[in-house]
């Protein structure tokens, strides 16, 4: 009986992810995915979800990680990180062991930050997660690859700057920051506190309850303040509410710069014209509807019937944030192949060496269908960010536009900042730096 259960729980979550079932063979790696596509997140959290399966499908059907095939199973979150914890402790171990895994959620980060170096599983957190992370030889475990929030906080304020003229210009000015109550949303407050302190602008703190359905409250504050600028560090349904009381308010679209998490179709669909002029950052990549990489999922998947999610979704903003989150997972096993043998299943372990390692060199990122869309990422033991590249893009009422040149966010202001974040944490933690001989390890 007890086989028959399992074996009908692995076809309930195969089916929901429209994926082949989850039993692997002895020649696959294993990929848990956890996903949120329930609840008051699943417009957001579904989309990203259909690209990161839809990439693992389809390195699949280009024939594997040198013919290594890839297995994995989806488990539903609800973007709760209780949940979180448990989907993991129960996918942790399975079909020979998951070979990294990606929480989706900054509070789930952080509490699985604590089990990683224990179970010898890398934390990949694209573009989220804890910024101080990027401190590899404290975190050895954990690769918040492509960006953190510290970058996007400090190309949008980059990108204010240039509205106004100059980095000098932001003195006096009043900036606020709408955030989502959690760890996720107070991410960027260090940073932010940081610039303001250089550059002499006022920064306004406005936390926002989960789900954030509810910011008549906020908005009321908004309009006494009178902000020069908005910052929105939302999720969900908390990004268009905050476009609606934006409107409703009266506070210029234009003068709102969102997070990446608050940057996609979902955000702005219901909202329309209303959210015109509205901007956000961008972890380097945006809506890429005719990226080589769209063609070939069209292709090779969706036009057989084997795609995940509707084909009309594949290419936009949080669809792509999916499939990069995976491509760079993949890669990092790649990696460690290119070390440890390739055509062979690799360990969470060897995995880690192999995120440590990558080098995605233009040319590379452009075979696998990324050309244009992103830059090159080059990992180390000290750096598991690897890139501080965003760009700001624009809704225009009917879709996201770029508006922005290539901004790099600040090292000389970030640095020190993961640097000193890093150290408290492994003073906390009783945690030693890493040697240069673990470097090679």
């Amino acid at each position: 009986m007890k086989l028959k259960s399992l074996a009908l729980a692995v076809a309930a979550a195969s089916a929901l992810a429209g994926a082949a079932p989850a039993f692997a063979q002895a020649n696959e790696q294993f990929i848990p995915v956890l996903s949120y596509r329930t609840g008051a997140y699943a417009p957001n959290g579904t989309p990203w979800a259909n690209g990161y399966v839809d990439y693992l499908k389809l390195v699949n059907a280009r024939g594997g990680i040198n013919g290594v095939k890839i297995s994995f199973e989806e488990c539903e979150t609800g973007y709760d990180t209780a949940r979180s914890v448990e989907c993991y402790e129960r996918l942790k171990g399975k079909n020979g062991g998951a070979s990294l895994v990606q929480p989706l959620s900054t509070g789930a980060t952080f509490a699985i930050t604590e089990k990683a170096p224990v179970d010898k599983i890398p934390v990949v957190t694209v573009g989220y997660g804890r910024s101080e992370s990027a401190d590899g030889t404290v975190f050895k475990w954990n690769f918040p690859i492509a960006g953190t929030y510290w970058v996007a906080a400090d190309a949008i304020i980059q990108a204010v700057a240039k509205k106004e003229g100059g980095l000098d210009k932001l003195k006096g000015k009043k900036i606020a920051l709408i955030y989502h109550d959690s760890p996720y949303g107070k991410e960027p407050i260090p940073l932010l506190q940081e610039r303001a302190k250089m550059h002499g602008f006022d920064l306004q703190l406005l936390p926002v309850t989960a789900p954030g359905v509810e910011q008549k409250a906020t908005w009321l504050q908004v309009r006494q303040a009178r902000p020069d600028y908005v910052l929105l560090w939302g999720w969900g349904v908390m990004n268009s509410t905050a476009l609606k009381e934006a409107q409703a308010t009266g506070f210029a679209r234009e003068k709102m710069y969102g997070v990446w998490w608050a940057g996609a179709e979902p955000d702005v669909k219901d909202v329309g014209d209303g959210a015109k002029g509205y901007n956000a950052v961008t972890m380097q990549h945006g809506a890429e509807p005719q990226s080589k990489l769209v063609k070939d999922v069209v292709s090779m998947l969706h036009d057989k019937n084997q795609g995940t999610g509707p084909k009309e979704e594949v290419g936009q903003v949080l669809y792509m944030r999916g499939a990069m989150s995976a491509m760079l997972g993949v890669e990092g096993i790649r990696s460690a192949q290119e070390r440890f043998g390739k055509g062979k299943v690799m360990t969470g372990e060897q995995v880690r060496w192999g995120l440590e390692n990558l080098n995605l060199t233009q040319a590379k990122l452009d075979g696998l269908g990324f050309a244009g869309v992103m830059r090159p990422i080059s990992t180390s033991c000290t750096d598991h960010m690897g890139a501080a590249w965003a760009r700001i893009h624009t809704w225009d009422g009917k879709a996201w536009k770029f508006t922005s040149d290539w901004l790099q966010a600040d090292e000389q202001i970030i640095k020190p900042l993961v640097k000193s974040t890093a150290a408290k944490y492994a003073a906390e933690k009783k945690l030693t730096a890493r040697t240069p001989a673990d470097c090679q390890s």
